[in-house]
């Protein structure tokens, strides 16, 4: 739709000489070598890695990737189980000063130790089977909304879930909306604008569809004020729980509905748009290292952030000057995810926000959230995920702030978890900004 250059890291999708490694069998035989060879050992990765700084015990990304890789030329090496503890946050991949494909070998080398080395009777098993494949239950949750969040509210459901599948009974479970996105999408009767020149495919992945779907309106809100007709196709899960559970082929099925989808929406001229950094993470940079599918390399080439997207094709900083937003909000305290840094968005929000009247958001630092999608729902990795989240609590508390901020919903899982601020997602201080109360009102 747009000749816009799409800003992308050295190396990373989009680049012109980015080529994808192929995986499975049928493919032929995976060949990560060459990206281990180019590691010489800096420890980069390590010092940067969330888990590695609170638990002495695991040994950090540089022995799960190239070190690994390298002993498991020969035969006599398994993978280590070790490869289960990694969060999959792709920190790593950003702080490599060589490009070592390190999040690649990562998931690769926990789909091969699930395959092979996990029993597939084991209570792990089936409980990381059942956190990868959310988009699974959710519609059985959804059916009856009130019903499932005082069930899952409950202290007793939350002690089962703990002692029968290893769920945490920390934390609180995300509640179902009484009407998810598309039944909200399908009664206002679709898109309200028609634009052939300004379109775009909203992929909104499982969470803002079943469970508070104020950011996916949001961001129909945001995107029709500036013009722009939306198509919202059919999807699955974007892949990351499942990338990060080692679960590779659930991963492949849902990446081949997805790219599928995406590339008709493509052809009918649209631009892909995701409101969750941890999704267009995955479609733009998983995809292609992992699969390769016809329209792969089309599909992560244009996947945009939400906000990066109207940054880079509509004045989104002039439009926002001299607007304000009221009391309904104020003050933030900003955490950017992992998952957007590794797309080097992780200063674009504060900037946009800048341009409301009485809105300061605060950056509250670089530190990991610790939830990591599932990985700190798993009763085993609680303790860790708070340990890593410590410092972004005690930032977030420090700051001179009245509420949260963040575009991943599993990070303001975390944050609200850790210090009970409200959050929220940046989509929705925009169409406060650029819409206001009055959509909401008329149904629309």
């Amino acid at each position: 739709m747009s000749d816009a250059q799409q800003p992308t890291d050295d190396g990373g999708p989009g680049d012109d000489d980015f080529e994808p490694i192929q995986v499975f069998p049928e493919a032929g035989e995976m060949d990560l070598r060459p990206g281990a060879d180019n590691c010489y050992k800096c420890s980069t990765c390590d010092t940067n890695c969330p888990v590695a700084e609170v638990d002495d015990e695991f040994p950090g990304p540089k022995f799960q990737g190239p070190e690994q890789w390298r002993l498991k030329r020969q035969d006599d090496h398994d993978i280590d189980d070790s490869v289960m503890k990694c969060s999959n946050c792709m920190r790593c991949d950003s702080a490599c000063p060589s490009e070592v494909p390190l999040s690649q070998m990562h998931n690769t080398a926990r789909a091969e130790y699930v395959e092979e080395n996990m029993s597939k009777l084991s209570r792990e098993y089936w409980r990381n089977r059942m956190l990868a494949n959310y988009r699974r239950l959710a519609p059985l949750g959804s059916m009856f909304p009130r019903t499932t969040n005082f069930v899952m509210g409950l202290s007793a459901t939350q002690w089962l879930g703990e002692k029968l599948l290893g769920i945490t009974g920390e934390r609180e479970f995300p509640e179902f909306a009484t009407e998810t996105f598309r039944e909200w999408w399908t009664k206002r009767g679709g898109a309200q604008v028609q634009n052939p020149d300004k379109r775009i495919a909203y992929f909104h992945g499982c969470y803002a569809n079943y469970n508070p779907p104020e950011v996916a309106k949001a961001l129909v809100r945001v995107y029709e004020h500036f013009g722009y007709e939306i198509m919202v196709p059919d999807q699955h899960c974007s892949g990351t729980p499942m990338f990060a559970n080692g679960m590779l082929e659930d991963a492949r099925r849902s990446a081949e509905t997805n790219v599928r989808e995406l590339a008709w929406a493509l052809e009918d001229g649209a631009d892909i748009i995701a409101s969750c950094s941890s999704c267009s993470m995955s479609l733009r940079q998983e995809y292609p290292e992992l699969f390769d599918f016809e329209g792969t390399e089309d599909v992560a080439a244009n996947t945009w952030d939400a906000v990066e997207y109207l940054r880079v094709h509509e004045d989104l900083e002039a439009e926002l000057e001299g607007t304000s937003v009221g009391d309904e909000f104020d003050d933030f305290a900003y955490h950017a995810p992992c998952h957007a840094r590794n797309q080097g968005l992780d200063g674009q929000t504060v900037e946009v926000l800048e341009a409301i009247d009485g809105i300061d958001a605060h950056d509250v630092g670089d530190s990991c959230s610790g939830i990591s999608g599932t990985y700190g729902w798993k009763e085993e990795n609680y303790e860790t995920s708070m340990k890593i989240g410590a410092e972004m609590f005690e930032h977030m508390e420090d700051a001179d702030a009245k509420a949260g901020l963040t575009e991943c919903p599993t990070c303001s899982m975390q944050m609200e978890h850790g210090t009970g601020y409200e959050i929220t997602h940046t989509l929705e201080v925009l169409e406060a900004a650029l819409v206001g109360p009055a959509a909401e009102a008329d149904g629309q």
